[in-house]
């Protein structure tokens, strides 16, 4: 069977898949087959080495990625993996904290919150401790609690270090307090008392120390403190932790990923066995050149010659537009061309960019151009309103202790339940110390409270409803359930109500029928309402990326990783968007930028285009740009486009004159060489020059700045709005009037 099983591995990976006991650390560069990896040495350990499949966690960091694994470990093997635990960090601790309920301050049957769950609790601890929302921003506060619970730090082991930390410090005990309340945790919940119960209870520690005999972790570089540790928990004793990961892709430190947990790794178990997969599967040389001509800039880091069996390739396109306008017509024009050309499908294209807020300009070309496309980190499906108010019914019938889903849906349908009469309501509950589920118990048994009779009437009602739909839960119809909760309260009147077009009603309603087919596809599996609410919290955006749509991929650099397309376009290639702004000042964050560059070349299978914009509207103002500095680590050889004939210095070598003005007959000139067919829409425009005291190219002299070059000019009201490089102090915008400009001659 081994050598069967190990057929078509190349020598690193058959190294990989039968090491040995142990700790085993795996560095895989893209493409070059971890997952494979991980599914043979599943397959190996259980057909090669006889351990049971129920003593093996594999730990994954997408729904999909874990649902893969187990479909091709099966294959290999032939049979079901009965028992094996394959799933995410959040969805094996949320199984776990199920199971050992009695050893934490929840329930078994608790809510997982989302993000905007997180920011209602957050809102109502500021409110009830008084402390200004307007002032102190319950997103940031949020930000800061999810932090401390990355670290493993508790409410009463959190420290401020400044005033702000000083709120944070107040809050924080005061949002746990209310999700205990609720029966509810959040994610950083799932990691932090899954690790507390391991670390501080003997008895439940040893119990999975001797059921999980072998870990396998994947995409190791993007856990963070609380999931490291809960690696090394899960490993003991016998340390058998197999971890695949490349600090080069480690792009999620805004999470809280530490992409150094790889190093870290390799000091906590100096024994470990260390393999490296460099060959790459997926894209061409020229490709891998390109990706490690930018990545070896970063220090401390794991060198791996990438190289494929795919030589050559074609070169990679660099593209300079005018403006964002510009630049999104060039790649829908591509996007139509090399699909025509290569005989492609647009499912075979990928849009990348830095921030969310690029895609505008690209999805509005896309549009007028008719190219089909999907965004992916739009509105997710269950993020819709009409699905977050059926999803807060099913919670408040599953758990009526969840007073977020309970404000929310309250009075939706309207039930003529008024803003005074909730708080009310809600000071009785308070004064009375019952929870939400004995208030409405209460309500039903015709218990007074001093609210008006109208809205008491109402409230009853709904407390009645809600006991109704218990019992119909029990039954395990949860198709029934949702359609007597649709009916019961005029969902569909509501939803008419409160649409603002027929064409938008009708999309909602097409949402609420996608909804019941989850529904019954959960029912159909035979589970329960707990695991559905359970599952589709733990949802991810790119787990819902539907490969089969024939549609062009719009997706911000974030989202790509894992996936991989035939032709790439990296778009917005400029100094302040990659590397971003945020990140000039911050040797780790340019580390980081780097690495984000780096994910994004080595998605692509054969194709890259790289663009960027002389000119950029963004965030409600205009812009002159530089091109990203990590195009000038890419050599000359591996481009071709504006400036194929010296790339190497891509910086230095554009003239001081080039950077300053936008030459539109050189331009056109330039990108002749790399558009293949005639299109008015690719070059800018000519715009007619207006009578203004300053033009493109002037040299001027300012009193404070010196001299400069004056890039444009234009009208600005009743002044004249002029953008001058200045040698020693940069681009910047003036004022005419203000700016008093001399002309040098």
């Amino acid at each position: 069977m081994a050598s069967g099983l190990l057929e078509g591995l190349n020598p690193q990976q058959r190294e990989a898949v039968t090491a040995g006991l142990g700790p085993v650390i795996i560095y895989a560069g893209p493409g070059s087959g971890k997952t494979r990896v991980l599914t043979y040495r599943l397959a190996y350990l259980v057909k090669e080495m006889g351990v049971y499949p129920g003593a093996v966690m594999a730990v994954t960091f997408t729904n999909k990625a874990a649902t893969e694994m187990r479909t091709r470990a099966e294959t290999l093997l032939g049979s079901r993996l009965k028992g094996i635990q394959i799933g995410t960090f959040h969805a094996i601790c949320a199984r776990i904290l199920r199971r050992e309920a009695e050893n934490t301050p929840y329930r078994t049957d608790y809510l997982i919150y989302d993000t905007d769950d997180q920011l209602s609790v957050v809102t109502q601890a500021m409110v009830e401790l008084n402390i200004d929302t307007k002032r102190y921003n319950p997103r940031r506060v949020l930000g800061a609690i999810s932090n401390a619970k990355n670290e493993l730090i508790t409410p009463s082991q959190f420290k401020a270090p400044d005033y702000f930390h000083e709120i944070v410090a107040r809050v924080y005990p005061a949002y746990q307090e209310i999700l205990v309340a609720n029966n509810a945790v959040d994610f950083d919940d799932l990691l932090m008392e899954t690790v507390l119960l391991l670390r501080d209870n003997p008895e439940v520690a040893e119990k999975y120390g001797r059921f999980y005999e072998h870990i396998l972790v994947d995409e190791f570089q993007d856990t963070n403190m609380a999931q490291y540790k809960l690696v090394q928990l899960f490993g003991r004793p016998q340390d058998n932790i197999f971890v695949v990961g490349d600090e080069d892709q480690g792009i999620y430190a805004f999470r809280g990923a530490d992409y150094r947990n790889v190093r870290q790794f390799r000091q906590d178990y100096p024994d470990a066995k260390m393999i490296i997969l460099a060959q790459n599967y997926r894209s061409t040389q020229i490709v891998l050149d390109a990706a490690r001509a930018v990545i070896d800039k970063n220090p401390h880091r794991q060198p791996k010659d990438l190289f494929t069996d795919r030589k050559g390739g074609a070169k990679i396109y660099l593209y300079e537009a005018y403006n964002e306008e510009e630049e999104g017509d060039y790649v829908a024009e591509q996007v139509e061309f090399v699909k025509q050309r290569d005989n492609l499908n647009y499912k075979d294209f990928v849009v990348m960019y830095r921030t969310k807020a690029q895609s505008r300009a690209l999805e509005d070309k896309f549009m007028k151009r008719k190219v089909p496309y999907k965004l992916i980190g739009d509105v997710g499906f269950y993020k819709r309103r009409e699905v977050r108010d059926l999803l807060a019914y099913l919670r408040v019938i599953h758990n009526p202790d969840d007073s977020v889903s309970f404000n929310r849906i309250v009075n939706v349908p309207k039930r003529g339940i008024g803003k005074k009469s909730l708080v009310d309501f809600q000071a009785w509950v308070g004064q009375k110390h019952m929870t939400y589920s004995e208030a409405l118990t209460a309500l039903v048994d015709g218990e007074t409270v001093p609210i008006t009779s109208r809205s008491l009437k109402s409230l009853v009602e709904f407390a009645q409803q809600v006991h109704d739909w218990q019992e119909l839960a029990a039954t395990g119809d949860l198709v029934a359930l949702f359609d007597d909760i649709i009916v019961s309260t005029s969902y569909h009147m509501h939803l008419r109500d409160t649409s603002d077009s027929n064409d938008e009603f009708t999309e909602r309603e097409e949402n609420i029928q996608e909804f019941r087919g989850q529904l019954e596809k959960t029912s159909s599996e035979e589970l329960s309402l707990s695991e559905f609410l359970t599952e589709i919290a733990l949802v991810a955006d790119v787990d819902t990326l539907d490969a089969e749509a024939d549609a062009v991929t719009l997706l911000t650099l974030h989202s790509a990783k894992g996936l991989e397309f035939p032709v790439v376009f990296m778009t917005g290639l400029e100094d302040g968007l990659l590397p971003h702004l945020r990140s000039m000042d911050d040797p780790e964050g340019m580390a980081e930028e780097r690495r984000l560059m780096y994910v994004g070349l080595t998605r692509a299978k054969d194709q890259v285009y790289l663009t960027y914009a002389f000119r950029r509207f963004l965030y409600g103002s205009s812009e002159t740009n530089l091109p990203s500095r990590f195009l000038a680590d890419i050599p000359a050889d591996l481009t071709d486009g504006i400036y194929s004939s010296g790339n190497a210095n891509l910086r230095d070598s554009i003239s001081y004159q080039r950077e300053t003005t936008w030459d539109q007959t050189g331009s056109n000139a330039a990108r002749s060489k790399i558009i293949p067919f005639p299109s008015s829409a690719a070059a800018p425009k000519a715009r007619p020059e207006p009578k203004l005291q300053y033009r493109s190219g002037m040299r001027v002299r300012h009193a404070k700045f010196g001299e400069g070059v004056v890039i444009e000019s234009q009208r600005s009201g009743d002044d004249e709005e002029v953008t001058v490089a200045f040698a020693a102090h940069g681009i910047k915008r003036l004022a005419a009037s203000f700016a008093r400009l001399t002309v040098v001659e």
